[in-house]
């Protein structure tokens, strides 16, 4: 047996044991079948499978590929295409700080880099207490308030590096940054 046709193995079994017992792919089987199991709901099916599970993994993936009779290979490609999906499971809160052009320029690599030094997390990772997720991301659509970053979802603008460690520590403290107008993410929240 080849190493390939080792792993499809292991995914088949770790699926078939999730099937019978995770009510989630029920949930996912539905999207599916509202698509008819075709192709053009890949990014629909890939959603619902991120809400159920917080992200996806590589059985939720193989499970998808094989219901919708797609190559594996395309499905993973649609997955790591859009920021949206993670592969990883997230941390309790994440901070996602823009690196595109704009912000980048206006300072978001030292956003970064705060962050990471402070909280001893890479890009892309989670602290090992699952408290934080660092991710970075290419744009938001918030160029002219750069540099920016998303705290747990609602929009921080015009940071500095200092002030995105306070929103960062407020988050891990009170749940999400403190907000002037009550509302809940996404909404901008001004420096």
């Amino acid at each position: 047996m080849s190493v390939a046709n080792g792993k499809v193995s292991q995914l088949a079994a770790e699926l078939s044991r999730r099937l019978a017992t995770d009510k989630r792919y029920k949930i996912l089987e539905a999207v599916m079948r509202r698509y008819d199991y075709r192709s053009h709901g890949l990014i629909e099916v890939l959603h619902a499978a991120q809400d159920s599970f917080g992200y996806l993994d590589e059985p939720t993936l193989y499970h998808i590929a094989a219901k919708l009779h797609l190559p594996l290979s395309k499905v993973l490609g649609v997955a790591t295409f859009y920021n949206y999906f993670t592969l990883k499971p997230q941390g309790k809160h994440t901070c996602v700080v823009c690196l595109g052009t704009a912000c980048y320029i206006k300072g978001g690599d030292r956003i970064v880099e705060a962050v990471q030094q402070r909280y001893h997390v890479k890009p892309g990772a989670t602290t090992p207490d699952g408290e934080l997720s660092l991710l970075i991301v290419r744009c938001v659509g918030s160029c002219s308030a750069a540099p920016v970053a998303l705290f747990d979802g609602v929009l921080g603008t015009h940071l500095d590096a200092d002030t995105a460690l306070q929103r960062v520590a407020a988050m891990l403290r009170e749940g999400l940054p403190e907000q002037s107008n009550g509302k809940t993410p996404v909404q901008e929240v001004e420096r």
